[in-house]
């Protein structure tokens, strides 16, 4: 699992301990964020707190950086979730090489989907990629996607315009 975004570490805690309810022994949960000190470091303090410290590791980075690195050493996850920037290119550039990371089948998850750059930079992969939105069974600001079984690479004369309607 890849999480973009700590804060004060409430997402990692829910995610940390649905690995740890699993049991799977070998899940490992990847927490990008440059910006802990702006929190005091309140989200890490809460996941060594809790003593999830061996189960999650912090990459202390700006996510468009780190992201093309794990890209680079071959780094794969099941899922993301990311609630990081919400400013529209960097929301893009996540999803770009999360579009990578995560395996193929895989779920990436967005909090923020009410933001207009958030819900823009996802409408891009929805539209030319083939990301299928997932129903949550409740109203709530996230939106779920599946990454298609297969990657493959739109041509660019299949591009489709992705704008939202305001």
């Amino acid at each position: 699992m890849i999480e973009i975004g700590l804060a004060y570490g409430g997402s990692a805690l829910a995610i940390a301990e649905a690995l740890v309810a699993a049991g799977t022994g070998d899940a490992r949960h990847l927490i990008v964020d440059a910006y802990q000190e702006q929190f005091h470091g309140s989200g890490w303090a809460a996941i060594t707190e809790a003593g999830l410290a061996d189960l999650c590791c912090l990459m202390a980075e700006r996510s468009q950086i780190a992201l093309a690195r794990l890209l680079r050493d071959g780094f794969v996850a099941d899922a993301a979730f990311v609630d990081g920037s919400h400013i529209f290119h960097n929301v893009f550039v996540d999803l770009f090489y999360l579009r990578e990371l995560v395996r193929p089948g895989g779920l990436v998850i967005l909090d923020d989907c009410s933001y207009l750059s958030v819900a823009t930079a996802v409408s891009y992969f929805e539209v030319n990629t083939g990301w299928t939105q997932e129903p949550i069974a409740r109203p709530t600001r996230l939106r779920a996607f599946r990454l298609p079984e297969f990657r493959t690479e739109p041509g660019f004369e299949s591009f489709r315009p992705f704008g939202l309607e305001l």
